[in-house]
Parts: C-alpha cells; structure tokens; sequence
C-alpha cells in the first residue's frame, strides 16, 4: 500500500542497545558532506505494533483493511515539496562551487610564459587568463 510513516523504538530504555531484530550502523563519510552523519537502520523480522502508525492521513483498521482518509494531494504535495527543496539546495550549491572556482581562477598562477608590459620579464599567468577557464565558468555565471 506505499511507503507509510511509523514510530519505531530501535534502542532499548535502560541498555541503550538495538532490540532483538533491529541491526544499526554508521555508513562513514560522504565525500563534500563532512558535516553529515548518516546511518542506517535494517529490521529482520521485525514487528511494529499498529497503534506506531501515523494515521492521520491513512489508517489500518484491526483487520488489516487500509481506508485513505482526508485528501491524497496532501501527500502528493510533500513529496514535490521535497523534491522542490533538493532541487533550491543543489543550486544554491552549485553556485558557491562556482564562486570558488571563479575566486580561484583569479588568484592562481601558472607557467611563467607571459611577458610582462612594464618590466619585460617573464611571470606567471592567471587561470582566468586562460580562454579554456574561462569559456566553462562564465557561461555558468551568466546564467
């Protein structure tokens, strides 16, 4: 019948361990995500009492029948709510990777093969005077 939502205890009260059928873990680091901690969580066998349901929007009665209540666009709205959000975050963190590429390419320098106008000696050039930098980031900024 679809994902549902449930309160589920995981730990014991008094020894603070998984129960019997629950196994949890910590899955490491993510890559660009230092301050994430993700985990997991696997139920083997494991059974969630009924009255651990959330049913203000769907509700199973003692017999197992599942009856819709309220309207279902309210969960169809959550869900583009969500990805709405996922969409906002992965802008707005593209947008500061592009500030620090564009912040980088102007204070770094590379391969002294340009001569200087006003000494005539040879000094290194900026990333951002190279064509190749900037046809990928300015199309980007433009946007």
């Amino acid at each position: 019948m679809g994902v549902q939502a449930f309160f589920v205890p995981i730990r014991d009260m008094e020894t603070h361990r998984p129960l019997p059928g629950i196994e949890v873990g910590d899955i490491g680091p993510k890559f660009g995500f230092v301050g994430k901690d993700n985990g997991y969580c696997i139920f083997k066998n494991y059974r969630i009492p009924r009255r651990n349901m959330l049913m203000r929007y769907v509700n199973v009665d003692k017999e197992g029948q599942v009856k819709l209540e309220g309207n279902p666009k309210v969960l169809y709205s959550v869900m583009m709510f969500t990805r709405l959000q996922l969409l906002t975050n992965g802008l707005a963190n593209l947008a500061k990777a592009l500030t620090i590429g564009i912040r980088y390419g102007i204070v770094r320098t590379q391969f002294k093969n340009y001569k200087d106008a006003t000494t005539g000696k040879l000094v290194e050039r900026k990333l951002l005077d190279y064509q190749t930098h900037l046809h990928r980031l300015c199309p980007l900024l433009a946007i």
